[in-house]
């Protein structure tokens, strides 16, 4: 079991899911940065809102009964749903650009590549000939 364990665990795609997942949050915290401290400010400042995520529509406010208990007020937060869309379709061009432009650069790498190569050169005809004689006189 052991040794199934650590064929798994050391496989190329293991590892290379590893990596991506680093990557991935990383590349998350940067595209949350992004969210929160560049497009959200501009979003609430064209809608006049202080914060997208604060935008919500109270059903009933917050009161106090008749025993001095206060009772919360009932509300649909649609403000934080607003921006988890917001976050997500800006991840997903992140994400989609950089994807394209791997596959760009990769494509062009295996063009020029495939360019510099060299045909493979095949037998003369005098070494075929040579090769069929030899052929022929081992036979007989």
């Amino acid at each position: 079991m052991w040794n199934d364990f650590k064929k798994f665990t050391f496989k190329g795609n293991i590892i290379d899911m590893a990596v991506g997942v680093i990557i991935g949050g990383a590349f998350g915290k940067i595209v949350t940065a992004l969210v929160n401290n560049i497009i959200t400010p501009l979003i609430s400042w064209l809608l006049g809102s202080s914060n997208i995520s604060e935008l919500k529509w109270v059903i009933s406010p917050a009161t106090v009964d008749a025993n001095g208990v206060e009772v919360a007020e009932n509300a649909l937060l649609y403000g934080e749903f607003i921006q988890s869309i917001i976050d997500f379709f800006i991840i997903a061009f992140c994400i989609f650009m950089f994807l394209r432009i791997i596959t760009k650069a990769k494509s062009k790498f295996e063009k020029k590549v495939e360019e510099e190569a060299p045909a493979p050169a095949g037998p003369t005809t005098e070494e075929l000939l040579s090769e069929i004689r030899d052929l022929l006189k081992e036979k007989n």
